[in-house]
């Protein structure tokens, strides 16, 4: 609890600091053709950040790591360098082949500005300025990896704040470069770009201190066939495709809009945005502590313990979890007004990102759900089921992109990432109970019965005291950000109080 409280602090602050960067994005760009070039460059570095470095790689890393402190900790130093070198000779060759071949890129992921461009129809500058874009983007690639090395070593230590701390400087970044750089370009879009790649600069060099203190700077060396590499590398290939798969669904749905109106790939990220807090901020702060615990007692072989620990895991992330769902569900576009509608984020932007909100934050729960489930695989080093769920999930997916979007446009990519979310949970669950490793546990069952409750007391709570939308339109920005926060406010306090009364103290919520 006390790793998990450490790690959401300084996720908050992230959190925070991120929804000022898209704010100040908003205000510069809205969600017009520019906005959706740059959502678009600075999403595949992020997607290849998930294969290669926080996602696949610290699953197969942590377990792997833990193992050698607890039977060789004299051969850790060694390990650590062997990975180094690896991962970092693999993610050059990958971060130069992704700046030559730019184009070809944006013309894969962005494929309806592609035929624009080739048809000289009026999207085509979408295709070049994307191509330009992630010539400069790209190498954050690079940088993050290595950032997530040396996060994932740093939180086997036990030292969890400095890398929850990291993603701030990304953030600082961005908005340093909106606010001063911007206005002396030609093409203030480019100035967020430059942003991303000083932001991945500064949380590189960051850590380094950090690994300095706890020993654990070593010179990087080449080591393909090192027996804890290909242990990793064995892992870490089927992971990811397995912890990436709602990344995929992201990029396919980045594709599918690249078809649909101009602002589509806008509203589904500003929504997305909103969507993430909660989710960093509770569901990958659970996942993060959890990993190393699991791995421990996997190590110690104590099944027992293993299935006690998950427990606390699905119970913590459902405790918050059901009323973010629900509240982002209530105040969807009041949040969107407080937050974006300002500069070139209009009203009709506000109430188009609504829509797709209250299509993502229906799957909130099984996006967290998925962050601490799938490490009850990873920690036992058992790669190969989450993957198979996870293309099961990613083709089901594309099954329902296809047939939501025709209907029902971005939104119905939203609804269909939020289907796919749901069925991996579903899987990742259904088969830690078939392996006996698992189950949630019939005082968690009741716990949770309780949550559900106090969240309908609460959602209903805040719909009944929210105004109409034309009320939220009248009042100016100071108006709109108190009485948003008086909302959010009053369903906290309902929330907090309905679990009182239905019994719930602060000692159900603590591991066994």
């Amino acid at each position: 609890m006390r790793s998990g409280l450490i790690v959401s602090a300084m996720t908050l602050i992230s959190r925070v600091l991120g929804l000022v960067r898209d704010v100040v994005v908003a205000n510069l760009m809205g969600a017009g053709a520019a906005a959706d070039v740059f959502f678009l460059a600075n999403k595949i570095p992020n997607f290849l950040r998930r294969l290669f470095a926080e996602g696949a790689f610290a699953q197969a890393f942590v377990p792997v790591l833990s193992e050698y402190q607890h039977d060789k900790p004299d051969q850790v130093r060694q390990l650590v360098a062997k990975v180094s070198g690896t991962l970092g000779t693999i993610i050059t060759v990958v971060t130069l082949l992704g700046v030559i071949g730019s184009p070809v890129i944006a013309a894969l992921f962005g494929t309806g500005w592609f035929i624009d461009w080739l048809n000289d129809a009026p999207g085509g500058e979408k295709f070049t300025l994307a191509a330009l874009m992630l010539k400069i983007t790209f190498p954050y690639l690079w940088f993050i990896t290595l950032t997530a090395l040396s996060g994932a070593i740093l939180n086997t230590l036990g030292r969890f704040a400095v890398a929850a701390f990291t993603p701030v400087f990304l953030n600082v970044a961005i908005i340093a470069c909106a606010l001063w750089l911007a206005p002396q370009l030609a093409q203030p879009e480019l100035a967020l770009a430059w942003g991303v790649f000083l932001g991945g600069l500064i949380q590189f060099l960051f850590q380094i201190p950090f690994l300095y203190r706890n020993k654990m700077l070593v010179r990087p060396q080449w080591g393909w066939h090192d027996p804890g590499v290909k242990k990793i590398r064995t892992l870490m290939i089927p992971a990811m495709f397995g912890v990436s798969v709602s990344q995929i669904n992201l990029l396919f749905d980045t594709l599918i809009a690249s078809f649909l109106m101009t602002g589509s790939i806008s509203w589904l990220y500003y929504s997305d945005r909103l969507l993430e807090f909660p989710l960093g901020l509770f569901g990958i702060a659970i996942a993060t502590v959890i990993l190393p615990a699991l791995s421990r007692n996997q190590a110690a072989a104590d099944p027992k313990q293993f299935a006690r620990t998950m427990d606390w895991g699905v119970r913590s992330v459902l405790l918050v979890g059901i009323p973010a769902m629900l509240g982002l569900m209530v105040l969807a576009q009041p949040m969107l007004m407080v937050l974006f509608m300002r500069g070139a984020f209009s009203v009709a932007d506000s109430q188009m990102a609504a829509m797709s909100l209250l299509a993502y934050a229906s799957g909130l729960l099984s996006f967290m759900l998925v962050k601490v489930l799938a490490p009850g695989y990873y920690a036992r080093q058992d790669t190969k089921t989450p993957v198979r769920y996870g293309i099961i999930a990613m083709v089901a997916n594309m099954g329902f992109n296809v047939a939501l979007a025709i209907p029902f446009g971005y939104v119905g990519l939203a609804l269909a990432t939020a289907a796919s979310a749901t069925l991996n949970a579903g899987l990742l669950y259904r088969g830690l109970v078939q392996q006996r490793v698992y189950q949630v546990s019939q005082q968690s069952g009741r716990l949770i019965g309780k949550m559900v409750v106090a969240g309908a007391v609460m959602a209903t709570t805040v719909w009944w005291l929210s105004p109409a939308e034309a009320v939220w339109l009248a009042w100016g920005l100071a108006e709109r950000s108190l009485w948003l926060f008086t909302y959010i406010g009053a369903g906290v306090a309902t929330y907090l109080a309905s679990l009182l009364l239905l019994g719930l103290r602060p000692r159900h919520l603590r591991a066994a």
